[in-house]
């Protein structure tokens, strides 16, 4: 079994091949490849390998937008790529820009001629604008998101509908923290390109986890928590919350604990979270207990140091973990 790592060695070692190289080239007219200021040197060993003369070969990339050398690119293939061949290659600068406004524009050009090497470009757009873009220092993504919606308010009391405004994100997960703000300050919204926070599934088995720690007879949260244990559908999970509740069992801290516990090491859940969402979520779900909150708030900001980059299931384990220590008091009943 081949990785795609494996994939690339491979095929890089057999354009290397006096014999199997030429052979390889010959299978291909063009090779034509994109954002060429992303890749690494082993991506441009491949290139070289099957076209080792040039010929059929056409890059397209921005030096200037080069930024995954934290994950082995270099700039160096894009910037070495016209000299590369003994026949230098044909430079064709796209210049004209279709998106933006020349005042912004002429920011991006400000910043990038501070590039100790780059290839020379000026960007411009026939699209004219008298409003300048607008530098905010902001001291976190939470403050970031109040301000964002600050600024929303203001535009609609300035007579700008909500549905002329818009907020633009380079990827739909870094739209989490606004999307909370703005459910806290009660202002809609509709996201285009992917679920809305609260509608991705492992926030809602995170959400229902944290509902029935905190209500241990909500029979909703406790529906869905049951279904994440391998083995329990719907019919078996609506009978085990029939029994408990026709018992009037009462699920103490440490049993919710071990609950939590059991979901998350049997069910990977595969997104990451990316925020600090232990009080958003107390908020959302309507906690009272000043210091369950307050638990979950430290454990999740010191949480947050080691393990921004693990899956949710692991933050879902440990927090149960958690109130099995002893260090998670029983919530107080909902007022």
């Amino acid at each position: 079994m081949l990785d795609y790592d494996d994939l690339l060695l491979f095929w890089a070692e057999m354009a290397s091949d006096p014999e199997l190289g030429p052979e390889l080239g010959a299978l291909f007219d063009h090779v034509l490849v994109d954002e060429y200021q992303d890749t690494n040197r082993l991506q441009a060993a491949i290139i070289t390998g099957m076209k080792p003369d040039g010929r059929g070969v056409m890059v397209v990339g921005d030096d200037a937008q080069s930024i995954y050398s934290f994950r082995g690119a270099t700039v160096r293939n894009i910037l070495d790529f016209p000299k590369q061949f003994s026949q230098p290659a044909e430079v064709i600068t796209l210049d004209r820009n279709y998106r933006s406004t020349q005042p912004i524009l002429d920011a991006s050009n400000a910043v990038i001629a501070a590039a100790l090497e780059r290839h020379a470009k000026t960007l411009w757009t026939d699209k004219p604008a008298t409003r300048l873009p607008q530098l905010v220092l902001i001291p976190d993504e939470a403050e970031q998101a109040r301000w964002v919606c600050n600024r929303i308010l203001e535009q609609r009391e300035a007579g700008i509908k909500l549905t002329a405004q818009a907020v633009l994100f380079r990827a739909a997960s870094h739209s989490a923290a606004l999307e909370l703000e703005l459910m806290r300050r009660n202002i809609p919204f509709v996201k285009f390109g992917g679920l809305k926070f609260l509608e991705a599934s492992h926030i809602k088995d995170v959400l229902a986890v944290l509902r029935f720690a905190q209500n241990p007879s909500g029979r909703l949260a406790g529906f869905r928590v049951a279904q994440l244990i391998p083995g329990i559908g719907q019919a078996t999970a609506a009978r085990l919350l029939d029994a408990a509740f026709a018992k009037g069992a009462e699920v103490t801290a440490q049993e919710r604990g071990e609950v939590a516990v059991a979901v998350a090491e049997a069910k990977v859940l595969a997104h990451r979270a990316a925020i600090d969402i232990g009080s958003e979520m107390f908020e959302l779900t309507g906690a009272r207990s000043t210091s369950a909150r307050f638990g979950f708030d430290r454990f999740w900001r010191n949480a947050r140091v080691h393990t921004l980059h693990d899956p949710v299931d692991y933050k879902l384990r440990d927090l149960g973990r958690h109130a099995l220590e002893g260090r998670l008091p029983d919530p107080t009943p909902y007022s």
